[in-house]
């Protein structure tokens, strides 16, 4: 993966859409958690270039948004939103094992988990059964895409901004990844209009051209990139691959939209910053690296890398993309 960031504004007034076919050839593949019985589905998206952002005509948007073209290497990545079934193998010791994919030398005993939650930061929503793991920080997400790898051995992380919305349009370039109208977001989304406040379990709207479920809607999904309000003025004429490494905790983009959001913030090309208000319930000094008590509107959806990662590379890339 190519990281970077760079200061010129390019500003494309011509759209790139992948082939229709594309959308028809998507492949997917079943992935149990080893030493668990716990399993989700990845769906792997090809290489291209897309036209990331909002035109500037386009209904509801914000005031951060730009408009420019971006290339990406092909990746895998989460058919639904991570669950809290898949969330407690990681969470909870008894639920682990020293079992591990090929052979993996992996320690269950040896992994930092969560710590317990002083009360119920879902205020009494669903878990088990296929709800959407909601409340962690973005540090405790890339903690669980660490656990993840290391008993796989392959690479697991969040999605980059860039990378989360090319899934999200799937290879389209409307303002959602249905199209322009905002009347058919109930086929496609839980939000504000239909949750009745509350997220649901995943995969029960229509996916997205590639496949993919909840893009628009139920919770929002942390990226890997450190927030910046001027982005799209940081990339190049030849932006690869682009990611914003952190610099401090605060921070991290957010994309999708959830279920207590209006279908503005639904959009493909919305960003919304994470706020040091989320931990504002929190009783600890310092506030806790796992839980933010207030985002129980804010989950995440995880991406494998194509290519073999060494476990020291992995580590490194952790270490570096890992703010307290």
């Amino acid at each position: 993966m190519k990281l970077f960031c760079c200061t010129s504004l390019v500003w494309i007034s011509i759209l790139v859409n992948a082939p229709a076919s594309i959308a028809q050839n998507i492949d997917k593949e079943n992935v149990t958690i080893p030493g668990t019985s716990v399993s989700f589905q990845m769906a792997h998206l090809p290489a291209g270039k897309f036209i990331m952002g909002s035109k500037p005509s386009e209904p509801g948007r914000g005031e951060n948004e730009g408009y420019h073209e971006v290339s990406l290497d092909g990746f895998w990545m989460g058919v639904c939103e991570v669950t809290w079934d898949e969330f407690y193998c990681f969470q909870f010791r008894h639920m682990d094992a020293d079992t591990a994919k090929n052979n993996v030398p992996f320690s269950a005993d040896a992994i930092a988990r969560p710590t317990p939650p002083y009360f119920d930061f879902t205020y009494g929503r669903g878990r088990a059964g296929g709800f959407p793991a909601a409340t962690m920080t973005q540090q405790a997400a890339m903690r669980y895409c660490q656990w993840l790898s290391d008993k796989t051995g392959d690479f697991y992380r969040l999605p980059t901004e860039a990378e989360w919305e090319y899934a999200c349009r799937a290879g389209g370039s409307t303002a959602f990844s249905w199209g322009e109208k905002p009347g058919e977001a109930d086929q496609y989304a839980w939000f504000y209009d239909n949750s009745s406040g509350s997220y649901q379990k995943v995969g029960t709207k229509k996916p997205n051209a590639w496949g993919l479920f909840d893009m628009h809607g139920n919770v929002a999904e942390w990226t890997l990139d450190f927030y910046a309000d001027q982005y799209f003025t940081m990339l190049d004429s030849s932006s690869v691959n682009p990611m914003i490494f952190p610099l401090k905790k605060h921070s991290r983009t957010v994309k999708g939209g959830g279920f207590e959001d209006y279908t503005p913030q639904l959009r493909c090309a919305n960003r919304r910053k994470s706020d040091p208000k989320w931990q504002a319930r929190d009783p600890q000094i310092p506030k806790s690296k796992w839980w933010n008590p207030d985002s129980p509107f804010v989950g995440f959806r995880i991406i494998r890398e194509e290519k073999p990662v060494t476990k020291e590379q992995r580590d490194a890339f952790f270490a570096k993309a890992i703010k307290d």
